[in-house]
């Protein structure tokens, strides 16, 4: 009699193991296995996360999940209790002394959303590129976590923005794998245009020519600069037209080509023709930048003539060649070595602009 019990107990006993794990007779035989690191989608982490053949009480939640992209860990004798109390027993635990439980997510950085508001912010009421915004939020964005389902793209469903206050309101919708319905984010704040400008770093005067060690480049509201930025290549070099602070950002009608030759300066008079190169002193009544027409006074003759400036302290002048006369003009008596004569006296004559007569 009381070996017909012991049995009795024994067919319940595997009775119940069957309908605990829900497995037919083969996979009965297969023991509960612990597992050393788990990942979890959702809000809870249930037996069939943590256990292998778990059977019909893998459904079973029995821990609420780390936050969104974050790791926990549960202790092995932990978990052994909570799964005796739902009746799931001889965990093969190979040795692992505590469980690791990762909650899965979906992260976007700040960047990433900064990106996304400048990019629905782009050409939207006069704004210009994305690159160009310089965007102040009313709240710091950080790093956000989604649930892991929120795969979708991110769609802005909603842009507004005030060109006379600069404020902008962003609203972005985040679809899911799941149907439901799709995350919802706002943003709002101000945003300005913003261009390359090249700023000083020192005090200038007028007529100072400016070195690279005097200017940076910065990003500076386009407002303040408008379209007449200078480009830092076009910067150096150049000569200031009035004086500027430092910090300020200069502008092209800011700068002109710098003076070669300065007024009452001593300047070389050039004439440069085919086989000729002559030089001769002369004194600048103007200022001039290169290409400029100044006029000057040639030393040696005490005449004004005028010329184009083409390096620092020279001039560059040009001899009207006169007019031959015709083959039907020159009489027939005319001596050939008088003309060549006459011809050298005006290429060497190089004190005044207007041709001198043959001798």
């Amino acid at each position: 009699m009381i070996f017909r019990s012991v049995l009795l107990a024994t067919a319940l006993l595997a009775v119940t193991a069957v309908a605990a794990f829900g497995q037919d007779g083969d996979d009965a035989i297969a023991p509960p296995v612990l597992r050393a690191k788990v990942a979890v989608a959702d809000d809870v982490v249930r037996i069939g996360d943590i256990i292998d053949n778990a059977g019909t009480a893998a459904q079973i939640a029995i821990y609420r999940a780390p936050d969104l992209g974050t790791t926990g860990s549960l202790p092995t004798a932990q978990v052994l209790s909570v799964l005796q109390a739902h009746q799931v027993i001889g965990v093969d635990t190979r040795d692992i002394k505590a469980v690791s439980i990762t909650r899965l997510s979906r992260l976007i950085e700040a960047k990433e959303i900064r990106l996304q508001v400048a990019r629905a912010l782009e050409h939207h009421s006069g704004l210009g590129d994305a690159a160009n915004l310089s965007l102040t939020f009313d709240q710091d964005v950080q790093d956000l976590q989604f649930d892991a389902s929120a795969t979708g793209a991110i769609q802005p469903i909603a842009t507004r923005y005030e060109p006379r206050s600069g404020r902008f309101d962003v609203g972005f919708e985040i679809g899911n794998d799941n149907n439901t319905t799709p995350v919802k984010l706002r943003f709002t704040g101000t945003a300005i245009e913003t261009v390359e400008a090249v700023v000083l770093t020192r005090d200038v005067q007028r007529n100072e020519i400016l070195k690279s060690s005097d200017v940076i480049t910065e990003r500076r509201p386009k407002a303040e600069i408008g379209s007449d930025a200078a480009a830092r290549d076009a910067v150096v070099g150049m000569q200031m037209r009035r004086q500027l602070r430092a910090g300020q950002a200069l502008r092209t009608t800011d700068l002109a080509k710098p003076d070669l030759v300065q007024r009452d300066d001593n300047v070389t008079l050039i004439y440069e023709s085919t086989g000729l190169y002559l030089t001769i002193r002369g004194k600048a009544l103007d200022s001039g930048a290169e290409g400029d027409i100044v006029s000057v006074l040639n030393l040696q003759s005490k005449r004004t003539i005028s010329g184009v400036v083409i390096g620092r302290g020279q001039v560059a002048i040009s001899v009207a060649t006169p007019r031959l006369p015709t083959a039907i003009e020159i009489p027939a008596s005319a001596n050939v070595g008088s003309a060549e004569t006459a011809a050298a006296s005006v290429t060497a004559s190089n004190s005044s602009p207007i041709a001198p007569k043959a001798e």
